[in-house]
């Protein structure tokens, strides 16, 4: 597996449309996450990072693909609610399998939006998308959900008056208190209807070493946003106004209940819950 080269991208004839977007020097999350994940969408930068993420963090491919896994699992479970349509936040470069190919699998017809505020990330997305219907790829940031709710791919493919499965997998901890994604989160959990699910995962400092801590706080400087550790109180605060689906917050790589040997030292804790937001009290 060899790093992109300079100015080049995997999408082919993307890399002409995003090449005055792309700085090879600064990391980025979503370039680190591919690296990890095993895919190409990086640079030699971003593998110098996603190496020193390794060094900290032994098991760090694994936290990875547990996350996916988290999503994969997160996706079946609100198709088999009958959730037919699926805002995928933060969306980063494309995984297999898919947020689509998930939902598809119980609901053959399921819409979703891909929203990242890396504009390589949305080029690449658009273009492996392409002629698929129902499936959407759009810059957007969850900083600013508005501009999401009124976008024009937004208004064909979502329908805010039947619930939509929300995805914040790995994402809000890349984003500062100073930024306050509690609010933009709480915007969100209040347009959609009820019934709707979002699922969220998260880095937290309860139960990860102090060492990785610093660490990887050290790592993430150097990338194009950095990495932020919540308690599990913070990461739980994030479903205010949802009911959270049993077990709860739980490590990445159980929920929702399948049980893991421990993670190597050190260890770095990841936290994931699914919150359904309840129907409104019946008047009287």
């Amino acid at each position: 597996m060899a790093p992109l080269d300079e100015g080049d991208t995997s999408a082919g004839d993307a890399a002409d449309l995003t090449s005055a977007w792309v700085n090879p020097a600064v990391p980025t999350p979503a370039r680190i996450y591919s690296y990890l994940l095993g895919g190409k969408d990086y640079y030699a930068a971003d593998q110098a990072a996603a190496e020193d993420v390794l060094r900290a963090v032994a098991h760090g491919r694994a936290i990875a693909r547990a996350n996916r896994r988290f999503v994969a699992r997160a996706v079946q479970h609100m198709a088999s609610r009958g959730i037919a349509q699926y805002i995928d936040l933060g969306t980063g470069f494309p995984a297999s399998p898919a947020v689509h190919d998930m939902a598809r699998t119980l609901i053959p017809d399921a819409r979703v939006l891909y929203v990242d505020n890396d504009p390589v990330v949305t080029v690449h997305n658009r273009a492996l998308l392409a002629g698929c219907p129902g499936i959407e790829a759009i810059q957007g940031d969850i900083r600013e959900p508005h501009g999401i709710f009124t976008s024009a791919e937004f208004e064909r493919l979502i329908d805010l008056g039947q619930p939509v499965g929300v995805l914040l997998a790995a994402v809000l901890h890349f984003i500062p208190p100073e930024d306050d994604p509690e609010s933009a989160v709480r915007a969100v959990i209040k347009a959609v209807a009820p019934g709707s699910c979002v699922a969220v995962s998260h880095v937290s400092g309860d139960g990860t070493d102090p060492g990785v801590i610093t660490a990887l706080e050290e790592v993430y400087k150097m990338a194009s946003a950095p990495a932020v550790f919540r308690t599990a109180d913070q990461i739980r605060a994030f479903f205010d106004g949802l009911d959270l689906i049993p077990p709860g917050l739980a490590d990445v790589r159980s929920w929702p209940g399948r049980r893991t040997a421990p993670a190597p030292h050190p260890a770095l804790q990841v936290l994931a819950g699914v919150g359904r937001r309840p129907a409104p009290p019946s008047p009287g």
